[in-house]
């Protein structure tokens, strides 16, 4: 991998770099979720060998086989499980939707933390699955059949523009940089520049401010990126709370290794409450990054 010299400076900053570059280096461990839609975890591992689970998520498997072209295996044909990286389950888990309630996923292309909710939920309550292109939309409603989804409505808007309906929680997986995902995607590296970070981080708080205002009083919205930059994570959860009456509870899963959140970067202090956010790096648990906020709205 070749890392321009402002990517170098930036993480300096905010990593131990050496670290980071070792963790990305690795091969990303295949990983799978089970559908409890079609299936149980119990008859799947018995199906399908060399499954080692992720320690936060009960449905969370590991892939430790020779063959890992698991997309092509019948299971998976049948939708009994999803491919889902290990650290993308984790904001619906924070989010922790129950079958009593009225979900929005904000982006939820191409539906694996949709088909996730719809799976914890039982297909009990509703979920309203929402995009903004419709190839996305596409790849989202195939994804909902095969997992045998029924409790979800696909819609398309741009997030900033939804109608104003109240929800009881809401997932904001804000489209971003991808920084975390350069283990997978190492082509991010060649795009990367700071004024694609600034455009993105511009995106995410019109994104934010309007998800706190669809929720209902005591609702519960989960922000989360695959972006490691501060500007796209702790950044936006300051704008938030700088704007709004918005309080953070604390984030955690049992089981998960995370890294402090960025409380100052650039010469900008954010709010001390961030600190409740997850912040995971690639060498916290051999995992994609993830930043991950849980914020309540006051009654």
């Amino acid at each position: 991998m070749e890392f321009k010299e402002n990517f170098i400076e930036r993480y300096n900053e905010i990593t131990d770099f050496e670290e980071f570059k070792e963790a990305i280096s690795k091969r990303l461990r295949k990983s799978i979720r089970v559908n409890t839609l079609k299936t149980s975890v119990k008859e799947l591992r018995s199906g399908i060998s060399g499954l080692k689970q992720i320690p936060w998520c009960k449905e969370g498997f590991y892939i430790e086989r020779k063959e890992t072209a698991v997309g092509n295996l019948k299971e998976h044909f049948l939708g009994y499980f999803y491919v889902q990286e290990a650290a993308s389950m984790i904001p619906a888990l924070i989010l922790n939707p129950v079958g009593k309630d009225l979900i929005l996923d904000m982006s939820a292309a191409p539906g694996s933390k949709t088909t996730q909710m719809a799976a914890m939920m039982k297909n009990n309550g509703a979920i309203i699955a929402n995009d903004i292109k419709w190839d996305r939309i596409k790849a989202l409603s195939m994804n909902l059949q095969r997992c045998g989804v029924s409790n979800t409505i696909v819609t398309i808007y741009k997030g900033e523009n939804f109608p104003d309906i109240k929800f009881d929680k809401i997932l904001l997986d804000a489209p971003c940089s991808g920084t975390g995902t350069i283990q997978k995607s190492p082509d991010t590296l060649e795009i990367y520049n700071p004024g694609m970070i600034k455009k993105l981080s511009y995106q995410q708080k019109r994104l934010i401010l309007k998800a706190y205002s669809l929720l209902k009083e005591n609702g519960i919205l989960v922000y989360s990126t695959c972006s490691l930059e501060p500007e796209e994570d702790e950044e936006v959860i300051n704008h938030l709370l700088e704007r709004t009456d918005a309080k953070l509870e604390k984030a955690s899963l049992a089981d998960l290794k995370s890294s402090p959140a960025i409380l100052e970067f650039e010469g900008e202090k954010y709010n001390s409450e961030i600190k409740k956010c997850l912040r995971i790096w690639p060498q916290d648990n051999n995992t994609e990054g993830f930043f991950i906020a849980k914020i309540k709205k006051k009654a």
